[in-house]
């Protein structure tokens, strides 16, 4: 199996001046902002195209149990 390499092209090194801006930026930012862009960055992350439908979750994993 080929594995497979960390594209550096697609990230800039900032300074640290820069990155307490970014931190500084989102603060400013409404909750619900906040919320969405961490949700865009989650679908990202697992490969899933934020532009497409929600992600179906796999529902025969689990099992519904009532309590007696």
């Amino acid at each position: 199996m080929k594995e497979k390499r960390f594209d550096k092209t697609a990230y800039a090194e900032k300074t640290f001046a820069e990155a307490d801006n970014s931190v500084a930026y989102w603060r400013t930012r409404p909750m619900w902002e906040r919320l969405q862009a961490g949700y865009h960055l989650s679908l990202r992350a697992y490969g899933y195209d934020p532009s497409g439908p929600d992600p179906k979750l796999d529902t025969s994993v689990f099992e519904i149990r009532r309590s007696s």
